[in-house]
């Protein structure tokens, strides 16, 4: 069954090892989960717009027994409203320092770095990229995190990127043709 789902070419040999190793995603929440665009109701309020299938895909990584957390700069309440939404428990939102995040989420979940994989869109990210075993950048990042990036995605942030990840480490560790059997199992 797994072959049926295999990384084919969309990934070097050497990133699927690394994405192999993976236990936890962690994401920048303006720019990868969202499409970084800030929208202010009439009372002031930031909304943002998630993508469905990005949720999935975490949905999926659950299942696969893959955690996944969010370190952001900002601290929206649309972020932990979303994060609730998809069971992460794991959320650091106003953070300056996101290597500082990341070494206590490693110490706290007794991880190591090459453990973890990270999805970037800004400059802010390159220090935690430089960091963790499997640095991603979206198709939409600054040139400079697509630079610093093991992978850049296909999809955009906030239209599917994390969907992306989360299937590529799936499919590495060979555990997507688990997940697509849970839901054909489903009656």
């Amino acid at each position: 069954m797994a072959g049926a789902y295999a990384l084919g070419d969309m990934v070097s040999k050497e990133l699927a090892e690394k994405l192999r190793r993976v236990k936890i995603l962690l994401l920048d929440a303006d720019g990868v989960m969202t499409n970084g665009k800030l929208y202010f109701s009439n009372s002031g309020e930031i909304t943002m717009r998630f993508d469905v299938r990005d949720g999935s895909g975490i949905r999926y990584l659950s299942l696969g027994g893959i955690q996944t957390g969010i370190i952001t700069g900002k601290r929206n309440n649309a972020v932990a409203h979303r994060a609730r939404d998809l069971h992460i428990s794991i959320v650091h939102r106003n953070v300056e320092n996101k290597v500082a995040s990341l070494n206590d989420i490693l110490r706290q979940q007794n991880l190591l770095p090459e453990e973890a994989a990270f999805v970037g869109d800004d400059l802010l990210d390159l220090s935690i990229m430089a960091k963790v075993g499997v640095s991603v950048a979206v198709a939409d990042a600054a040139p400079e995190v697509r630079e610093a990036a093991d992978y850049v995605t296909q999809n955009r942030g906030g239209d599917g990127a994390v969907r992306e990840v989360c299937e590529m480490i799936l499919k590495a560790q060979d555990k997507w043709g688990e997940v697509v059997q849970h839901y054909r199992m489903m009656l």
